[in-house]
């Protein structure tokens, strides 16, 4: 697809969440980068008026920053109420973040803040756009899945179960979803080089950098569907495929065991 027809399908606005680091920020300047103007979510403010700053300077387009906690509902209504006044075409999902170690040394406050961020933002965002999407007839709408969303996943049961909830809701969207207009994707990515690793205490070395999961992304969202950027996520998907699903839990539970910190 041209820059210009991504622009017409997908602009002229795009609300990008988690866009202060990761994948968010790098799917933030690819959409610069291709002429659409930003709203961009996230808790840092700082790093999101740098970022707006930069991208509308380099490319001419115009950056709104909304700083907010998403794992908190109730401050869902004031990214709408910022969204509002806007055409919003396109929403990218990508705040979120996951955890590891045995289920019961958990913390359950953590564990609840990450199923209302995980799961119960892209929900409400999707709500809410959604509908104005289908009245355009047309737009699209990126989830951020990931590789552990196909089985679960023992070293990291809860962020498995958040992303499988994520798949399972893009897939079901997508059918739904495609023949008025909107495009919808979910990215399930292996390891990324971010700031989530640190976050969830897992060593991610040869991780993919954002910007491959970003480019792929945006390249495969008139597709729809499931896409798996990046070379491990590709391979691990092909191997586990096939496998029983007891196998691939077992499985997954073992590459999990080799990316965590030792305490």
């Amino acid at each position: 697809m041209k820059p210009v027809d991504f622009a017409v399908r997908y602009g002229p606005w795009a609300l990008v969440t988690g866009a202060s680091d990761g994948i968010g920020e790098a799917v933030a300047r690819e959409l610069a980068a291709r002429g659409l103007n930003l709203v961009l979510c996230a808790r840092r403010a700082q790093r999101l008026d740098s970022l707006g700053a930069e991208l509308s300077a380099r490319h001419g387009i115009a950056c709104r920053s909304v700083a907010l906690d998403l794992a908190d509902p109730a401050q869902q209504d004031r990214l709408h109420e910022a969204c509002a006044p806007l055409d919003i075409g396109l929403l990218v999902a990508a705040a979120g973040f996951g955890s590891t170690g045995p289920w019961l040394a958990g913390d359950a406050a953590g564990q609840a803040s990450m199923l209302a961020l995980n799961c119960g933002a892209v929900l409400a965002q999707c709500a809410w756009l959604a509908p104005r999407l289908a009245a355009r007839g047309r737009g699209g709408l990126v989830l951020l899945s990931s590789i552990v969303a196909f089985q679960g996943c023992p070293g990291s049961a809860h962020y498995a179960a958040t992303k499988a909830w994520v798949q399972t809701f893009a897939e079901g969207l997508h059918a739904e979803l495609t023949p008025l207009g909107i495009d919808v994707l979910a990215i399930a990515p292996g390891p990324v080089a971010s700031g989530f690793g640190a976050r969830a205490g897992m060593r991610l070395d040869g991780a993919t950098p954002p910007a491959v999961i970003a480019s792929a992304a945006l390249r495969a969202l008139p597709r729809g569907g499931t896409s798996r950027p990046g070379t491990r996520a590709r391979l691990l998907g092909w191997s586990l495929a096939t496998a029983p699903r007891g196998l691939r839990v077992r499985l997954m539970g073992r590459i999990m065991a080799g990316l965590t910190m030792p305490e």
